[in-house]
């Protein structure tokens, strides 16, 4: 059977999914969170929209990739892509030579002291104050 109404997506990742699709989603996935599987009572729980594929990992921001999910579980998932996001992330930028500068004071061969002095902790002396 056709759609009667053409599938919205959203013109930007940041945009705001419009009370009426919120409504097509949650009815077309029969109110079940997508997550844990659990019936969603709209007045007693928070829910949100969750992207099945998420956006950071390359979904798109559209009506075909929004499933209901429990506040909760949600954010836990959501915390987990942020994970491997930034693991990824750190991973390319090594790869492609693109690092932090490291500060003068990452070498484990030298401390600073709560008084703002370094010292060489093979040596034991000051290296500057």
């Amino acid at each position: 059977m056709a759609r009667s109404v053409e599938e919205w997506i959203g013109k930007h990742d940041d945009q705001k999914v419009p009370p009426r699709v919120r409504l097509r989603v949650f009815e077309r996935e029969g109110g079940i969170c997508y997550l844990t599987g659990r019936k969603i009572d709209p007045v007693r729980d928070e829910w949100e929209l969750e992207h099945k594929i998420a956006l950071i990992l390359g979904g798109e921001h559209r009506e075909s990739n929004l499933f209901p999910a429990l506040r909760e579980p949600h954010r836990r998932k959501t915390a987990v892509e942020m994970k491997v996001k930034s693991k990824i992330a750190k991973v390319r930028k090594k790869h492609l030579g693109i690092k932090k500068p490291k500060s003068s004071l990452s070498n484990p061969r030298f401390k600073r002291c709560m008084d703002g002095t370094v010292v060489d902790r093979r040596t034991g002396e000051v290296v500057s104050r």
